[in-house]
């Protein structure tokens, strides 16, 4: 897979991303709170090789530098309908580039896998992750009372989705 949008490129992961990833994902505690990932204090605790290859997790990257600034992922697909996830080092949020990669990805669910329904949650209360989902066409589907025990706490989760005809 590779989806191209005027800033940014989305495609698989491989070995050459672990830096990266590390500087973005998961060593990034404010992304952490955010997002659910495993941290890793230095790089070399980070076991990357589970990522590599994998055909539900893909690379956000700037087109211009080619450096991963953010991943993409997606749940329980079926035939018709999946879960996607997005995290993103928090020096690029409030950038454009979560909705950007967001709307590229869900058109690409719809036109390349001809899904009929994307649906997404964020940790209720995170209004940045909801604006992101608003900006792609989605609208509330429900809320989901301490739905996933993350960080040591009961965590509530807002879902929103998009439908075609």
């Amino acid at each position: 897979m590779r989806i191209v949008t005027e800033r940014l490129i989305i495609d698989d992961i491989v070995e050459a991303d672990k830096k990266d990833y590390f500087n973005n994902i998961s060593h990034d505690k404010k992304v952490l709170e955010t997002f659910v990932c495993r941290y890793a204090e230095k790089l070399e605790d980070l076991d990357f090789s589970s990522y590599v290859g994998r055909k539900d997790i893909f690379a956000v990257r700037k087109k211009i530098s080619g450096e991963l600034i953010g991943i993409m992922v997606v749940c329980d697909r079926t035939e018709t309908s999946c879960e996607i996830g997005y995290g993103f080092g928090s020096t690029h949020w409030g950038k454009g580039y979560a909705t950007e990669a967001a709307r590229a990805f869900i058109r690409y669910c719809f036109d390349e896998w001809k899904l009929r329904k994307i649906y997404a949650s964020f940790f209720t209360g995170n209004e940045a992750s909801r604006r992101v989902m608003e900006k792609c066409g989605m609208t509330y589907d429900r809320f989901s009372e301490k739905e996933l025990n993350y960080l040591g706490k009961d965590r509530d989760l807002t879902y929103y989705s998009i439908s075609v005809g």
